[in-house]
């Protein structure tokens, strides 16, 4: 949509930042609301700009950001996360500042994946992303619908959204 037609709005409200002007939001057949705990455990948010700890290693950051959800994962549920969103093994280890904007969002889905969340934001993911790195987000959030995440992504890319939605708003 077109700047100002709403699609950050919406998310904040799905994030529970906002109350809606009129109607009503559910996640998973519970009513969003300011605030409200039990609907914000089960989103999980990316932004165009993944903001990671850069001296800290993909595996690190996911472990501490995972934490922050009362998540305690081993260090190999830790890399399987990784690995299924598609951070190749030998950038687990590596620090962050040193990765590509790409991998900064495969962390992010890492920590939807770890963080079980059953709707995912997603704000202008490929963003800057080279064709690649784009086609790979794609291909992933395509493994993540069938997994029953719902996924709500703001895009300006029809082309991205028709390729990778099964409704377009």
């Amino acid at each position: 949509g077109a700047n100002g037609a709403g699609k950050s709005t919406t998310v904040n409200i799905f994030m529970g930042f906002l109350e809606p002007s009129s109607g009503e939001a559910f996640i998973n057949g519970s009513l969003v609301t300011v605030n409200n705990n039990t609907t914000r455990e089960l989103v999980a948010y990316i932004p165009e700009n993944v903001k990671l700890y850069p001296e800290l290693s993909g595996i690190e950051n996911l472990d501490f950001f995972a934490s922050l959800s009362n998540k305690t994962y081993s260090q190999q549920e830790l890399k399987q996360f990784l690995l299924k969103a598609g951070l190749q093994e030998e950038a687990h280890q590596q620090k962050v500042g040193g990765y590509s904007k790409g991998m900064r969002q495969k962390v992010g889905i890492a920590l939807a994946i770890a963080k079980q969340a059953k709707a995912l934001f997603l704000d202008e993911p490929t963003s800057g992303l080279d064709p690649h790195a784009a086609n790979e987000f794609s291909e992933i959030l395509k493994e993540l619908a069938k997994e029953q995440v719902a996924i709500l992504m703001v895009t300006h890319d029809i082309f991205r959204a028709k390729e990778v939605a099964d409704r377009i708003g």
